[in-house]
């Protein structure tokens, strides 16, 4: 299921992923940044890690969650809004759906690997439990330069 209109604290919530988007640059890591938020208070943040944490699943989504519960003391993560870059990865849909995420908004579709709009509909699958209300295009034209400028520098 989509969402209708992003609301203007969307964006606020987007900027701060671009933030964190932008300290995984630094690091050189891809710049992806997540947010998660509970009440209008951000309680999980993360970048990209996975090359300086040589772990795989160092999503920034990921490293979200795990904050997020961790402060939570609680795996589930009802009543949660997860703000991201980039259009997660099926790993990263998984999680969010496991997690029992309410809402999930992201900035650019991944068309290589996304698990949620681009190449799969992990968290809004009927085959699945829990389906997340999905919004995207948020600030997607600032999402979307931050990685072509990346892999511009790259090539």
């Amino acid at each position: 299921m989509t969402a209708g209109p992003a609301p203007v604290s969307d964006e606020v919530y987007m900027r701060e992923a671009l933030f964190l988007a932008r300290e995984a640059v630094a690091a050189g890591e891809v710049p992806v940044g997540a947010v998660l938020v509970r009440a209008g208070e951000i309680v999980g943040r993360g970048y990209n890690r996975p090359i300086a944490a040589h772990d795989p699943t160092a999503h920034a989504e990921i490293l979200a969650l795990r904050e997020g519960a961790a402060a939570s003391r609680n795996y589930r993560l009802e009543d949660t809004v997860l703000y991201t870059t980039v259009e997660p990865c099926v790993m990263c849909a998984g999680a969010i759906v496991h997690a029992r995420i309410r809402r999930l908004v992201f900035g650019a579709r991944d068309l290589r690997f996304g698990g949620v709009r681009s190449k799969f509909r992990l968290a809004d699958s009927e085959l699945l439990n829990h389906r997340v209300m999905v919004s995207e295009g948020v600030l997607g034209a600032e999402c979307t330069a931050l990685l072509e400028k990346f892999f511009r520098t790259r090539r």
